[in-house]
């Protein structure tokens, strides 16, 4: 299902009731899809592994399925996993169009719905974690944690991002990547949703960064998102356009035809390095078009987190 296609349900405003149908969707797929290596407790059990605790064997479900299961609790947690949200004013491209009622969505909605339909499942699987939201610094920081207190929270921290649209925030990725590789102190799974506009001549640092989250023993997802159709194809019409930077205010009047090679060209060429780097460190490239489902975001965590357990 793309996210025009799920535009209807988008309009209940509640985050936490849209993540938990995407993963419920998600789920039904997976049971119904060949993926069946993938590894979903989502029950209050994991299975009994020696030198386990022996008080929390469940001897009811042992009676009923000849399997050694212990009871899970919610302090418990298998893996720890902090999600990294962009939230500079390019995040907030596509604008909502001018007719009222079309369907659309930016890229903080998807990527905060993205980061809601993860830390469902994380909590599902009870499995901590924490959320860290950055512009031209580090805004939030939260310590990884599973309870139902600590998902209520961030949820309400998400909404408001949401409720809240700012113009002319500009990006300092690179440094807001620094600071959260020496605030997360344990090893963790960092989840990153960015369109990665930095400025160009900062490009070093920024791989610098994320150098620096591999070398703090952290594993790596970068969810690359755009809106494919206009800022990757640049599939404008020809006509002249008076194209707004929404972080700096900038504009500049062009013909989309006489510049469209040269910017396509560009882009390629930026975003071929922006993975070349993370393929020499090991970390996870994925790019999340707006337009399309969060299916590819929840499979590519959850093979990661397979080969991590």
């Amino acid at each position: 299902m793309s996210i025009l296609e799920e535009f209807d349900v988008r309009q209940t405003g509640n985050l936490e009731l849209l993540a938990k149908q995407v993963v419920e969707g998600f789920i039904i797929g997976l049971h119904k899809s060949p993926f069946h290596g993938f590894s979903v407790e989502f029950a209050e059990h994991r299975i009994y592994n020696p030198g386990d605790s022996i008080k929390n064997i469940d001897w009811k479900v042992y009676a009923r399925t000849d399997r050694l299961y212990t009871k899970q609790y919610e302090e418990e947690t298998n893996l720890r996993c902090q999600i990294v949200l962009d939230t500079s004013s390019s995040m907030y491209f596509p604008e909502a169009p001018t007719k009222k009622g079309s369907p659309y969505v930016n890229k903080l909605a998807f990527s905060a719905l993205a980061a809601a339909t993860l830390m469902n499942l994380l909590k599902k699987q009870r499995d901590a974690f924490g959320l860290s939201t950055f512009a031209d610094d580090l805004d939030k920081h939260t310590k990884a944690k599973s309870s139902t207190r600590h998902y209520n929270l961030v949820m309400a921290h998400l909404d408001q991002l949401l409720e809240n649209p700012t113009r002319n925030k500009t990006t300092s990725i690179a440094k807001s990547l620094h600071k959260i590789a020496e605030a997360t102190h344990k090893r963790s799974l960092i989840v990153i949703f960015s369109d990665m506009f930095e400025q160009t001549d900062e490009s070093e640092q920024l791989f610098s960064a994320l150098q620096h989250l591999k070398y703090n023993k952290h594993e790596v997802i970068l969810f690359h998102v755009v809106d494919k159709r206009y800022e990757i194809d640049f599939e404008f019409e020809n006509r002249p356009y008076m194209f707004v930077d929404i972080e700096t205010g900038e504009k500049v009047r062009v013909q989309s035809n006489q510049v469209k090679a040269f910017y396509m060209d560009q882009v390629k060429k930026y975003k071929q390095k922006l993975k070349m780097k993370c393929l020499q460190y090991k970390i996870d490239f994925v790019e999340a078009d707006v337009n399309e489902s969060f299916r590819q975001i929840l499979t590519s965590y959850l093979v990661k987190r397979k080969k991590m357990m």
